[in-house]
C-alpha cells in the first residue's frame, strides 16, 4: 500500500465514512492513477478534467457513477492532499431526477407470494413492512426484534445511524413462525457462510426470480419495496415527517419526492378543466344529408 493510499484511508476512517464508501473511493482513485500512469500527487486540475471527459465520452458512465468518481477525487485533493482548488475545478455532474416506479398493494402481494423460499420471502416481507434498505434487512439480528415495544431496531443504517421502525403485529406473527421453522441464532436471516448474514446479492437474485414467476410487468428490486412502503403510507395519510424518520432520511426533501408519486396527492387533486362551465370540445357536426 502506497503512503498516499494509506493516508487517504486514514482520513476516511477519521471521518467515519462507511466501509463501502471507503472501498469505492479507493477503487476510483486507483483507476484515476492507472489512467495516467502516475501518482495523483503529480496530477492537477487539467488531468482531472481530462479524466472526467474520458469517463463521460469514452466510458459513457451514468451521472450517478460519475458522481462517485468525482466525490472520490474531491476527497483526495481537498482533504488528503489539501490542494487549494476551487470546487469548480472538480465539477459535480447534475443528476437527472427520476421518479421511482411504485408497486401497488396488490402487486406487492403478488410479488411476495411468488417467493418460494421461506427465508427469502420473510426478508423481502420485512423490507416492505418496515421500509428497510436491503443492507439494513440483511443485517438484522434476532435481538433487534423488540416485541414488547413493537419496534425493530436498525443498527447503523445508512450514514452510520441507528433508528427504530414499527414492528407490524402481522410481521411479528410471520417472523415467529419463521423462527420456529429456521431457528436463526445470531443473524435473523443467516447466509450460507457460517456466522455471516445473507448477502445482498442473494436477496436481489431472489427478488428477480420472484418477479419472473409473478408475471408482473413493472420492474422491481428489493428497494422497490422500500419505495412502496413510503408511498403507501403517504397515500394512507401518514405525515411526511413521520415517514422521513421511519426511512432514516437526513433531509425532508428526499422524502418529499414521494409526494410526486402518491396517488392521494396527485390523482385526488381536481384539474381546473373540471371547473369550466361549458364543454371544451364541441360536439361533432353531423354530415350533410345526401339526396
Amino acid at each position: 500500500m502506497t503512503a498516499l493510499r494509506q493516508r487517504m484511508l486514514e482520513d476516511m476512517r477519521i471521518r467515519n465514512l462507511a466501509r463501502n464508501t471507503q472501498l469505492s473511493y479507493l477503487q476510483q482513485i486507483s483507476a484515476f492513477a492507472r489512467h495516467f500512469g502516475r501518482s495523483p500527487e503529480a496530477l492537477g486540475p487539467e488531468e482531472v478534467r481530462s479524466y472526467q471527459v474520458h469517463l463521460v465520452e469514452v466510458r459513457k458512465l451514468s451521472a450517478a457513477s460519475l458522481s462517485i468518481a468525482t466525490s472520490a477525487l474531491r476527497f483526495l485533493y481537498k482533504v488528503t492532499l489539501k490542494r487549494d482548488w476551487a470546487l469548480e475545478d472538480i465539477p459535480m455532474p447534475k443528476k437527472p431526477l427520476r421518479l421511482p416506479v411504485i408497486l401497488s398493494s396488490d402487486e406487492v402481494t403478488c410479488l411476495l407470494e411468488a417467493v418460494a423460499n421461506l427465508k427469502h420471502r420473510m426478508i423481502l416481507t420485512t423490507a416492505y413492512a418496515a421500509g428497510l434498505r436491503v443492507s439494513e434487512a440483511t443485517h438484522l439480528r434476532v435481538t433487534d426484534i423488540d416485541s414488547r415495544r413493537m419496534v425493530l431496531r436498525v443498527d447503523q443504517g445508512k450514514g452510520r445511524k441507528d433508528r427504530y421502525v414499527m414492528l407490524s403485529p402481522r410481521l411479528l406473527d410471520a417472523l415467529r413462525s419463521y423462527w420456529r421453522s429456521e431457528r436463526p441464532e445470531l443473524w435473523l436471516f443467516p447466509g450460507d457462510i457460517a456466522q455471516q448474514p445473507i448477502s445482498e446479492g442473494a436477496v436481489q437474485a431472489a427478488c428477480q426470480k420472484a418477479l419472473r414467476a409473478s408475471g408482473l410487468t413493472k420492474p422491481a428490486t428489493p428497494h422497490s419495496l422500500r419505495h412502496a412502503f413510503a408511498t403507501h403510507l403517504l397515500e394512507a395519510g401518514t405525515n411526511v415527517r413521520t415517514i422521513q424518520l421511519l426511512l432514516g432520511h437526513r433531509s425532508l426533501a428526499t422524502t418529499s419526492r414521494y409526494l410526486k408519486v402518491a396517488t392521494s396527492t396527485v390523482c385526488a387533486t381536481r384539474s381546473p378543466l373540471d371547473w369550466l362551465p361549458a364543454p371544451v370540445v364541441a360536439p361533432p357536426v353531423s354530415p350533410p344529408a345526401h339526396f
